[in-house]
């Protein structure tokens, strides 16, 4: 784990002003700390040299303003590291949502949310430590040691000497504790997304278990995976105890080492008790800020974990290719010509080509995992193929998929959101028709479904068939209002029965009558009947008419 991963200050911006702020606080912290050191020197050195209250004065004086100097400091840098760190995790927030789209839906598929949730939720909260202690120590130990070291050999050179061979001492120790500690760290961080991950899904899949008796076997795995998560907790808290233990000691044996050398040397009046006293009082401050990168390295690392996932992603959507949004408003026939789709080196569609002719309906068809619905994708931009996607003889290609204004999908799963059923049929529309919503409704054959019937997460309230439904009316609605000419369907009658089958197949054949091109996969004979042509994926994409 580095210190200060350089791309902190290209992907949040604000934290290169925390960092110029951090510096000036810790310079002014050290000037601040050799003022204390000295006036008290000045102090006890004239007290026993019989000062008056009146001599004792301006050093009296001196040693309080440095005192509230350095509470108003610690003050700030607390300050500015608690709004450094609000504004770091936004601007890392917002970069990485906005990030997500260029990864496209390939990527987010194969991504789990519960982990995207955990990074962009806890993961990042995480980093009020490493802004707020870990990283205000760093520039003081930048800043505030070799300065103060500078004034120590300014002093007494053999002082100095002293310091420098027993201050590397500690980054050694530290160096071999961060590397014990970066595997248990990494390893409680992916306890904690593995947790949040299989409390998700057994969330999603409650309602399953219950019907099938087994939601009481999830308690064991649960308890298991957060056992797992505390074994890791403390594993930390262990090596974090143990670490602050050897900096501690290592710290206190260097400084005795170097006070009994003064005394050794005042006794023997080498050195002035002037310079003595002074060079004793700055050695505990010149260990203090390596003694505190130690201590907070521990609280920072689970923020600093997170970040390092945040940072892969935001290098994934830099090395991404830029989407190409010109030729949007294409219309006419839809063509692939020799769509070849290969993942985990495995070809999933291989040198496929069909051509849909608007006003028509072309059906797919083909065995299960034949590439039926990847095909789909690679029509809505979604799956990196090789291979070209033309509409009326313009290369869409490259495209980006929120660019493709002449498509309307309606995937196998609808996903659905909480709200009413208007928001989820005119999703992504930010002045809702309802009369195209309820014509769309009617068109899905779910007319019966109110639009302002509110449903729960992911469509809760819903049959499985009304939830295909809804996702077909958004699809018509987007056709309707935004005029897509290019329809394409992913098994959109698997939960419908026959009489209601028949009303979509209807449906679109309609919208093939007012000069829509539509794509349908499906596995179901009756809806295949409607179709003007039929390809079989599987076989070389000869066209069954």
């Amino acid at each position: 784990m580095r210190p200060l991963d350089p791309r902190l200050l290209r992907y949040a911006r604000s934290s290169r002003g925390f960092l110029v702020l951090g510096a000036v606080l810790a310079l002014a912290d050290t000037l601040a700390i050799i003022g204390f050191a000295w006036g008290v020197t000045a102090s006890l050195t004239h007290i026993i040299d019989g000062a008056s209250w009146q001599e004792l004065a301006p050093s009296l004086g001196g040693i309080a303003a440095c005192a509230a100097a350095r509470a108003l400091l610690s003050w700030g840098t607390e300050a500015t590291g608690a709004r450094g760190a609000a504004r770091a995790k936004s601007e890392l927030r917002m970069t990485v949502l906005t990030a997500l789209p260029r990864l496209g839906a390939e990527w987010l598929e194969n991504t789990q949310s519960a982990r995207l949730t955990t990074l962009l939720g806890h993961g990042l909260d995480a980093l009020d430590d490493y802004f707020a202690r870990y990283l205000p120590q760093l520039i003081r130990t930048a800043i505030t040691l070799p300065a103060l070291a500078l004034v120590v050999f300014g002093q007494d050179l053999l002082s100095g000497i002293i310091l420098l061979v027993t201050l590397p001492i500690i980054p050694i120790f530290m160096v071999l504790i961060g590397l014990a500690t970066r595997t248990v760290q990494r390893r409680q961080w992916d306890g904690l997304n593995r947790l949040s991950a299989s409390f998700l899904d057994v969330v999603g899949g409650l309602s399953t278990l219950k019907v099938f008796g087994r939601e009481k076997r999830q308690i064991d795995r649960m308890s298991s995976i957060t056992d797992d998560y505390r074994r890791s907790t403390m594993a930390v808290l262990r090596i974090s105890f143990l670490s602050g233990f050897v900096l501690e000691l290592m710290a206190s044996l260097s400084v005795a080492l170097l006070a009994v050398s003064i005394g050794f040397r005042l006794v023997d009046g080498a050195i002035p008790l002037t310079v003595g006293l002074f060079v004793l009082l700055l050695a505990p401050e010149v260990f203090l800020p390596i003694r505190q990168v130690g201590t907070h390295f521990h609280a920072a690392a689970e923020g600093v974990e997170a970040s390092q996932d945040a940072f892969e992603i935001l290098d994934a959507a830099e090395a991404a290719p830029e989407p190409q949004c010109a030729s949007l408003s294409a219309s006419g026939d839809l063509e692939l010509r020799d769509v070849t789709v290969v993942r985990d080196e495995t070809a999933v569609l291989e040198h496929q080509s069909l051509r849909a002719r608007c006003g028509s309906v072309l059906a797919i068809t083909g065995d299960s995992g034949a590439g039926k619905s990847t095909l789909l994708r690679v029509i809505a931009g979604l799956t990196p193929h090789t291979g070209s996607v033309h509409v009326g003889g313009v290369d869409m290609t490259a495209v980006s998929p929120g660019e493709r204004s002449w498509l309307s999908w309606a995937p196998q799963n609808p996903a659905l959101q909480a709200g009413t059923v208007l928001s989820n049929v005119t999703l992504g529309d930010p002045a809702p028709d309802v009369r195209q919503a309820e014509r769309a409704l009617q068109r899905a054959a779910a007319g019966d479904i109110k639009l302002d019937r509110n449903l729960g997460t992911a469509g809760m309230g819903l049959s499985g068939g009304e939830a295909q439904r809804v996702g077909l009316a958004r699809c018509y609605y987007r056709a309707q209002r935004f005029g897509a000419h290019i329809i394409v369907l992913d098994e959109p009658t698997s939960a419908l029965d026959r009489r209601t089958e028949q009303i979509v197949a209807r449906g679109l054949r309609e919208l093939a009558a007012g000069g829509a091109c539509v794509i349908v996969v499906s596995h179901r004979p009756a809806l295949v009947e409607w179709a003007d042509e039929c390809i079989t994926i599987g076989d070389r994409a000869e066209v069954l008419v």
